[in-house]
């Protein structure tokens, strides 16, 4: 594990932990951020710890052509009950994920600082955002860091029933129709496998990311 000072470098990632940490400290720049998901790298931590550098042994993503919309959820398209937009509501998005409470996590890894980053790379048009209307009010989305030809998806939140899978849905269409390789999704979780998500070896990763 690395100590990162304020030159603007990563270690390579073959020198993480088995866990997949690979380096401590440094800022949330935006050519911080930026060098780090080219590298296939990604900050995780608790909000007021120093922050984490993160590349996984094994890599948990989706090749689009792989997914497959499961007949309940063609059903709710079907319904029209949702409306899905594109970067409508981008600090929206990333609040609700931060507020939302997730089962078994105590706590929130998406900080007002982490907020305040990827704010700026939305603004650069190096992130993007996923938003999942009913009745004119926002309740569900994702948002990530779009590295084309691989998105990078960071986090989802969902106030209802099915509108989290409504957004995941619209940006694998998204991500078909603009011919992106693979969707990261960084980390093994059930919600992720039952989306079609698999792990991959990081070795792979690296070469669809960096070819």
């Amino acid at each position: 594990m690395h100590f990162l000072t304020q030159e603007l470098t990563f270690p390579n990632v073959n020198e993480s932990t088995p866990e997949g940490l690979l380096a401590v400290g440094g800022d949330l720049s935006t050519e911080r951020l930026l060098l780090a998901y080219q590298s296939g790298i990604f900050p995780w931590f608790e909000d007021g710890d120093p922050i984490l550098w993160w590349s996984p042994v094994e890599r948990m993503v989706l090749f689009p052509d792989e997914f497959k919309v499961s007949k309940s959820m063609r059903n709710v398209i079907n319904q029209g009950v949702f409306q899905v937009t594109f970067n409508k509501a981008f600090r929206e998005v990333m609040m609700n994920c931060q507020s939302v409470k997730r089962e078994g996590q105590y706590g929130t890894w998406i900080s007002d600082d982490m907020i305040e980053a990827y704010c700026k790379l939305h603004e650069l048009g190096k992130a993007m955002s996923v938003e999942v209307w009913q009745n004119k009010t926002l309740v569900g989305g994702l948002y990530g860091v779009d590295m084309h030809p691989v998105f990078c998806g960071e986090s989802m939140f969902s106030r209802v029933s099915n509108a989290s899978k409504m957004a995941f849905i619209a940006l694998v269409n998204y991500l078909k129709t603009n011919n992106y390789t693979l969707l990261d999704s960084q980390i093994y979780n059930d919600h992720l496998d039952s989306l079609g998500c698999r792990e991959i070896p990081r070795e792979e990763f690296m070469r669809i990311l960096k070819p």
